[in-house]
């Protein structure tokens, strides 16, 4: 049986020389890769409370959305600016070159509920802190942050120290 590792295809100097690229499409396009990596989140949600699954734009809504549906839970994505139809809230986080915006539904959430939010990969940690702004803003709880991959070298986890931050897998370059 092969670990979910294994099904990580890694790419040597993308998208620029000494950075390493995590392919998660080739965990994806297997289908043992792909319920290993859904069980193995899961198992890091089914140990906190939670009432609600947030999964991020848009990988996030493939590895939260099997996650909300197996355990039950509510599932609400957060979406890039300009996609959601309703009345949001927004929060701006910085990239390399520039910043992007992130929305979620103003009543999405309700004050009180705990919530888990999902992605596939943290980096530097900026989408999903500012996606942790939002859920907090409308007064929930954050309870876990659940990635399938972790990239230490860029000290995403610092960003979000105060949070309760786990991975399944975690590589420790950049």
């Amino acid at each position: 049986m092969k670990k979910l590792e294994d099904y990580v295809r890694s790419i040597p100097d993308f998208p620029e020389e000494g950075v390493i690229f995590r392919d998660v499409t080739s965990v994806l396009q297997d289908a043992d890769g792909l319920r290993l990596s859904i069980d193995a989140m899961q198992k890091l949600v089914e140990e906190v409370e939670c009432d609600v699954i947030c999964g991020t734009e848009s990988r996030g809504f493939i590895f939260g959305m099997p996650i909300a549906y197996n355990l039950h839970k509510a599932f609400v994505p957060i979406r890039k600016k300009g996609k959601l139809p309703r009345e949001t809230i927004s929060e701006s986080y910085d990239l390399e070159y520039g910043s992007a915006e992130v929305e979620i539904h103003k009543d999405a959430i309700k004050p009180g509920q705990k919530v888990v939010l999902v992605d596939d990969l943290i980096a530097t940690g900026g989408t999903i802190e500012a996606c942790a702004k939002m859920i907090e803003r409308l007064g929930a709880e954050v309870t876990r942050i659940v990635f399938l991959m972790e990239l230490a070298g860029l000290k995403g986890r610092e960003k979000l120290e105060k949070y309760d931050v786990k991975s399944v897998i975690c590589y420790d370059g950049k």
